[in-house]
C-alpha cells in the first residue's frame, strides 16, 4: 500500500474550495500526472457522482473511473477507483481554520492488485514524488480559488 497525506491552510472559503475540489475531474488542473479528466455523470456533484481520469505513469495513460462514496459538503468526500492493477482511495477534508480561513487536508491511498503486489515497495517511493507534485499543485489552484471567478463551470479560467 502507497499512501500520500498532505494539508495546508488556505484563504478561499470553504464552500468554493470543496466545490472544486469534489468535482474530480479539476484533477487535471492541479495534478500534473493527471493528463485528462472529465465528468461522467451530470451535475449535481454527489455520492455516486463518477468521473474519469487518465494519469501518465512510467510513460502508460491509466485511466480510472473515479467514483464518490461519501459526501459531506461542505467538510468531506471521498472518491475510489478500481482496475485490475490497482485500487485508489481520496479522502479530501475541508474545515473552517481559526482565521476565517479554510484548512484542506487529502489523504491518496494506492493499494496493488494481483500481480502488481510486487510492486508496492517501489510504488511507495513513486508516490512520494508523485504526490509532492500534486500536493504543490493542489494548493496553488486551491489558493488561487480565493480571488477567482468561476462561473457556472466550477473551474478555474
Amino acid at each position: 500500500m502507497a499512501r500520500y497525506q498532505t494539508s495546508f491552510s488556505s484563504p478561499t472559503p470553504i464552500e468554493v474550495a470543496f466545490d472544486y475540489l469534489s468535482r474530480f475531474s479539476t484533477t487535471a488542473e492541479w495534478d500534473p500526472g493527471v493528463v485528462e479528466a472529465r465528468d461522467l455523470t451530470p451535475d449535481p456533484v454527489g455520492v455516486g457522482s463518477a468521473f474519469e481520469v487518465i494519469s501518465s505513469f512510467l510513460g502508460r495513460r491509466v485511466p480510472l473511473r473515479y467514483e464518490i462514496v461519501a459526501y459531506d459538503a461542505p467538510h468531506r468526500v471521498v472518491l475510489q477507483a478500481e482496475n485490475s492493477s490497482v485500487r485508489s482511495t481520496d479522502t479530501i477534508t475541508c474545515e473552517p481554520g481559526a482565521d476565517g480561513s479554510t484548512v484542506v487536508s487529502s489523504d491518496a491511498i494506492l493499494e496493488p492488485r494481483g500481480p502488481a503486489r510486487l510492486t508496492a515497495p517501489v510504488l511507495s517511493l513513486l508516490f512520494r514524488r508523485i504526490g509532492d507534485r500534486a500536493a504543490r499543485g493542489l494548493r496553488a489552484s486551491v489558493d488561487h480559488l480565493a480571488g477567482a471567478d468561476l462561473g457556472d463551470t466550477g473551474r478555474l479560467s
